[in-house]
């Protein structure tokens, strides 16, 4: 239970962090902190639990990485499902802290996004589905190859949690516009509850495509990484 608990409590973090910079500081007047503070903001809440819970659970945070680390045969299949279920409710209860938060400013609505994902006309660029999917498809495909790379018993020792940082970083920056950046079924789902309509319509995607994207990124990093 203490790995689930780790998963839970990590995951949370990574919404309320990542989503609540987005929903909170992102367009905040005179001294927002834009679309760079936001990617940082998303790279720093997995760097900083990697450090405190990757020795508990992996800190995966991130059904999708949970099943490319399967994929990839760093993990166990009878845990796949309770870590799933643990990141979900984490992702779900930080949506809600963070509701309770934002919602605390006069004019409030969700109405606005609450830092979901989306395509076409709820894709922060306007780009089309098929463009969000190969986004989330390729952009999570190379976040397993650095996880697995970076957690390599080969690889230098103590750096990974700055790699992985840092690459989810990077992704952030380059499809924050098509997508609001997803790669985590998780933090998709964490927010999109909250404001229904589109964006549990739209939730299929960010599911579908992360997941796919990451059994991809499992098979490159076995073919590139094999010794």
């Amino acid at each position: 239970m203490q790995k689930y608990a780790a998963e839970f409590v990590g995951t949370f973090w990574l919404v309320l962090g990542g989503c609540g910079s987005a929903v909170l500081a992102a367009a905040f007047p005179g001294v927002g902190i834009g679309l760079l503070g936001v990617s940082l903001a998303f790279g720093l809440t997995v760097l900083t639990m990697a450090y405190a819970i990757g020795h508990i659970s992996g800190c995966h945070l991130n059904p999708a990485v949970s099943i490319g680390l399967w994929a990839g045969g760093r993990f166990s299949a009878r845990e796949l499902v309770p870590y799933i279920v643990a990141q979900v409710l984490g992702a779900v209860a930080a949506g809600g802290v963070l509701f309770l938060i934002a919602s605390g400013k006069a004019g409030f609505d969700v109405a606005g996004g609450f830092a979901s994902n989306g395509f076409g006309e709820h894709s922060p660029g306007g780009y089309s589905l098929f463009a969000a999917l190969v986004c989330e498809v390729v952009m999570t495909a190379l976040f397993l190859i650095v996880i697995l790379g970076a957690t390599d018993e080969r690889a230098p020792k103590g750096f990974a949690p700055i790699a992985i940082g840092l690459c989810l970083t990077l992704i952030h920056l380059i499809s924050i516009p098509v997508t609001n950046t997803s790669v985590n079924p998780a933090r998709s789902t964490g927010v999109a509850l909250f404001v229904g309509g589109w964006a549990v319509e739209q939730l299929w995607a960010f599911w579908l495509a992360p997941i796919a994207g990451a059994l991809i990124g499992a098979g490159v990093y076995r073919v590139i990484g094999k010794r």
